[in-house]
């Protein structure tokens, strides 16, 4: 009988996923159709440095999801489903504070952990969870009221909780079970008809349009659904020419002269979607909601902590010179950039800013000499003895998300800072889900290390940095 291995139901889900997202919101297939032309444009042009970060075929392959859940009982839930795939939570996101628009989420993603899963198959989710327990948004009585109707509610049948654990304990199902595993887990994602409550769902989108999303219906469904592009500018400037409207600006790192880093995103603005309403006079008839968006991502090289500081110090300074002295985000960004980020991906190395995996060349350009005891990765890099590969980041950042949240709300929301916020950080996430979140920065160090082990055993020498 044919079984199916955990990476190759992810690679189902994903298509899936993507087929049924495709007919919901008929502009992500232009998306997708748009951000297939560029990359295959940019690899004409570029031919073999277009797949510095990975493949052609694994780049147009890629999609990352975004689901919203409403409790920690559906976030642990929902972790069983994604570990079915062989996907696992990775990295800690806090959105309540990273924009001034009101988003009371903390998110985590799952995906792969293995650069051969990554490989096979790169598929992630990012999955947000309710703040609903945090006073700054959510008074005692709406919270009370809030757990009713999410305790209320079954967004994950039995059937799908069983079959996904089945499928984690033997990395895989029989053809049969996998089917059905994957016709429950793609429909627990599907746009619900039933008729959303118009008054509780007002009541929640004068809090957050998010809040509402999540806590207002009865169901979880796909958010976004996102292709990765090899250039987001040029994606951009062609689905405006498609007459799609897209978010302000591109969120994340500018576009600059030097090397690619951590993850750039914009998206096309939500759009009116058809739903039924349940009215106050019980009255059952058609609305429109903007919750759902097309977005877009390109991705590039893993900072290190010391090189996700320095980031986080760029946008810092991009942020007070905007303030002092105008213009735009982007000159802004890449006039700071320059200042401050090694032009070089050897340099990013040898400053441990970002992360890298190592390898010997069998045929050294020039001479590589006799070593002692040590030898020194700069000396390495520079002979030509060893090359370094960058490492793709493969995770998200919390400003960029909450950046491309905000631009697809039409209100701010409330939000009351005079109020405690409630305690949130990766330890409560791995306790809600039951199994711990993974650093991805300990990810990327693993491979890293990994590699610097191998290419000491291979030169028969101790390789410092």
């Amino acid at each position: 009988m044919e079984f199916l291995k955990s990476w190759q139901l992810r690679a189902e889900f994903a298509l899936r996923l993507s087929e049924m997202y495709g007919e919901e919101v008929p502009a992500y297939t232009t998306l997708v159709d748009v951000s297939t032309e560029v990359n295959e444009d940019v690899l004409r042009e570029m031919g073999e440095a277009a797949e510095r970060l990975g493949t052609i075929s694994r780049v147009t392959a890629e999609r990352h999801g975004a689901i919203r859940v409403g409790s920690p009982e559906e976030m642990a839930q929902v972790a069983r489903v994604f570990a079915a795939f062989g996907m696992h939570p990775v990295g800690f996101y806090d959105l309540r504070d990273a924009s001034k628009s009101s988003v009371p989420v903390v998110s985590t993603a799952f995906r792969p952990i293995e650069a051969e899963e990554l490989a096979l198959n790169p598929f992630r989710v990012f999955t947000s969870m309710l703040a609903a327990d945090d006073p700054r948004f959510f008074d005692t009585d709406l919270q009370s009221r809030l757990r009713d109707f999410l305790g209320e509610r079954t967004l994950f049948p039995s059937e799908l909780l069983e079959l996904a654990d089945r499928a984690a304990a033997q990395d895989g199902l029989a053809l049969e079970e996998a089917e059905k595993l994957l016709d429950l887990a793609t429909g627990a994602f599907r746009l619900s008809e039933e008729p959303v409550e118009h008054s509780w769902y007002q009541e929640l989108e004068a809090v957050s349009a998010v809040a509402a999303d999540i806590g207002g219906v009865s169901t979880t469904h796909i958010n976004h659904l996102t292709p990765r592009v090899l250039d987001i500018d040029e994606l951009y400037r062609r689905m405006e020419a498609r007459g799609i409207t897209m978010i302000d600006e591109v969120q994340g790192p500018p576009a600059w002269d030097g090397p690619d880093v951590l993850l750039r995103q914009t998206s096309f603005r939500a759009l009116a979607e058809e739903r039924v309403f349940r009215y106050e006079d019980g009255r059952v008839g058609p609305g429109e909601l903007k919750v759902r968006f097309g977005e877009v991502e390109q991705r590039g090289i893993a900072l290190t902590p010391q090189g996700r500081q320095v980031y986080d110090e760029m946008v810092a300074e991009v942020d007070r010179r905007l303030q002092n002295r105008g213009g735009t985000r982007a000159d802004v960004a890449r006039e700071v950039w320059a200042e401050r980020l090694p032009r070089t991906e050897i340099e990013l190395a040898l400053s441990g800013l970002a992360f890298f995996t190592y390898r010997v060349l069998s045929q050294p350009r020039g001479d590589s000499g006799q070593y002692g005891d040590t030898v020194t990765l700069r000396e390495l890099l520079e002979s030509g003895r060893v090359v370094a590969d960058p490492i793709v980041y493969e995770d998200f950042l919390p400003r960029s998300a909450a950046g491309i949240f905000q631009s697809n709300l039409s209100e701010d929301g409330s939000r009351d800072d005079a109020m405690q916020g409630t305690d949130y950080d990766i330890e409560v996430m791995s306790s809600i889900i039951g199994r711990r979140v993974v650093d991805p920065h300990d990810l990327y160090r693993a491979q890293e290390d990994a590699s610097l082990t191998e290419i000491s055993e291979q030169l028969e020498v101790q390789v410092v940095r």
